[in-house]
């Protein structure tokens, strides 16, 4: 099972920042223990400096992991606010059939609403899914579809 691990990186800043990604070790982590037969490509792992690359490489590479989210089993978001990048990602994983699985209290936003098979509030209520098999049941009822 190949999965994207989606997330908020820069957000709604104006300038050239990028929020807290400590999200991401933990969430790996989880998955590991969780789902071990799975494949994590979290593109902030190859990319951290990503916030000073010059236009033609930041094209290269939002355009490559939006067409990668065309071709995973599994798209993991964690959207704590609004993020566009993350949006498109999901968008672009559940047009092509994957599971998306997000953590988010934006119940409400429909981007979030309507393209997640599942939806947890925090990482918390995450981790729980996780250990009870119901993600795991989630995406397999996805793929299977």
């Amino acid at each position: 099972m190949r999965i994207f691990l989606a997330g908020i990186m820069q957000g709604s800043h104006t300038g050239p920042l990028v929020h807290n990604q400590d999200y991401r070790q933990h969430i790996k982590r989880l998955i590991a223990a969780h789902l071990p037969e799975a494949e994590i490509y979290d593109p902030r792992a190859d990319h951290g400096n990503s916030i000073e690359y010059d236009d033609a490489t930041g094209r290269e590479v939002f355009f490559g992991h939006n067409r990668m989210c065309r071709e995973v089993d599994v798209l993991l978001a964690f959207v704590p606010e609004a993020s566009m990048g993350t949006a498109i990602e999901m968008w672009e994983a559940y047009q092509h059939g994957a599971a998306v699985i997000t953590i988010s209290p934006l119940r409400h936003n429909w981007a979030v609403k309507f393209l997640s098979h599942a939806l947890y509030a925090d990482v918390d209520e995450f981790e729980a899914a996780l250990a009870s098999s119901q993600v795991a049941k989630q995406i397999t009822g996805v793929l299977k579809g």
